[in-house]
């Protein structure tokens, strides 16, 4: 799933990252939703713009893609946004440091829960068409604000507080949009299960049970001697269990 490269400018709030073409950048103010944004304004921004909050504690941003292919298809995208989440985490990580994905979307760093990441399509959008756009966001707690938090919410966590090296919000865009572009190009080249296979390994699960992302992008659980399970991603993909409503940050 390429992303197709457009030229329409006047973006506002220009500022300067590294990007890869196609690549383009709108950054809003701090007050700004970027996922809120990407989706309000997808049809006119077109493919490859990067909607980025210019925050300091969290890295919140999203990306426009125009698919080619219908949208049942063109949701498993979501799948290489995480794929790139997750490596642009572990290029920056300790050595050793934990990360893990609970499907399907909210990412742990040594057991923190630090963010995740979601999609959106058109309303009444055809499963058998292929979608004007789809949009992928996504929120990264990089600093802790509150030197209480880690006592009373151990649940969760922050890049900086995790030792994380250029853990800050321009670096880690700029990180996901060089994996992203890697992600997709091998998603054209080998096929979705190239994909669903390096987003499988980091899935969190219970020892002994085998995790794999079948074509539809549905979740199956096998346990040795118990039933195969299968968890759907279209409603799963509608409510991310990371995201705090209130906040529009990962919970606490």
């Amino acid at each position: 799933m390429p992303l197709q490269q457009q030229s329409r400018t006047g973006m506002p709030y220009a500022r300067t990252l590294d990007l890869p073409p196609p690549f383009r950048l709108v950054v809003l103010r701090e007050v700004g939703d970027a996922f809120a944004h990407a989706v309000a304004h997808a049809a006119e921004l077109g493919a490859g713009t990067l909607v980025f909050v210019g925050r300091f504690d969290l890295a919140e941003f999203a990306v426009v893609l125009e698919p080619d292919q219908p949208l049942a298809t063109a949701r498993l995208a979501f799948y290489a946004g995480m794929v790139a989440l997750g490596d642009v985490l572990a290029a920056s990580a300790p050595p050793e440091k934990p990360i893990a994905i609970e499907w399907p979307a909210s990412i742990y760093v040594d057991g923190g829960l630090v963010g995740g990441g979601r999609l959106a399509w058109p309303e009444r959008a055809d499963e058998r068409v292929a979608p004007d756009w789809l949009v992928f966001g996504a929120a990264i707690r990089t600093v802790s604000m509150n030197d209480e938090e880690a006592g009373l919410h151990p649940l969760a966590t922050a890049l900086e507080a995790e030792g994380f090296s250029d853990a800050g919000s321009a670096e880690l865009v700029e990180g996901f949009a060089r994996h992203l572009m890697a992600a997709l190009d091998r998603w054209q080249e080998d096929g979705f299960a190239a994909i669903a296979g390096t987003y499988a390994a980091r899935l969190k699960r219970r020892s002994g049970e085998l995790c794999e992302i079948d074509a539809e992008g549905d979740l199956r659980l096998r346990r040795p001697g118990k039933p195969a399970r299968c968890r759907k991603l279209l409603p799963a993909l509608k409510l991310p269990a990371w995201l705090d409503p209130r906040t529009g940050g990962p919970r606490l």
